[in-house]
């Protein structure tokens, strides 16, 4: 039986998760893969936990949305994947609305 690979999910078909201006935090480190100018491959860019915001989005291979974030605390402008962020402002809500 031939190998059958899975085609990926086509992200772009939906609406994005994120939108400019919006709050979010880094779920995981984000190191510069030698497309961040400026800065030594391997170099971590964002930490986990780091907070910015949306200021643009774009795509990439016509698949996937690609959030420009704004990392504030770290002075950098970082393309980042949906998987890679949370939504702060949603959170903070629940916090702020919770007895």
């Amino acid at each position: 039986m031939p190998f059958v690979e899975r085609e990926p999910e086509i992200e772009i078909d939906g609406p994005p998760r994120f939108h400019p201006g919006d709050k979010v935090i880094a779920r995981l480190n984000v190191k510069n893969d030698g497309t961040f100018p400026g800065r030594d491959i391997g170099e971590r860019l964002v930490h986990k936990g780091d907070v910015g915001y949306v200021r643009d989005i774009g795509t990439f291979l016509q698949q996937f949305y690609i959030y420009a974030v704004e990392w504030v605390d770290r002075g950098v402008l970082v393309g980042m994947r949906a998987r890679e962020l949370g939504a702060l402002d949603a959170l903070e809500r629940t916090e702020r609305s919770a007895p």
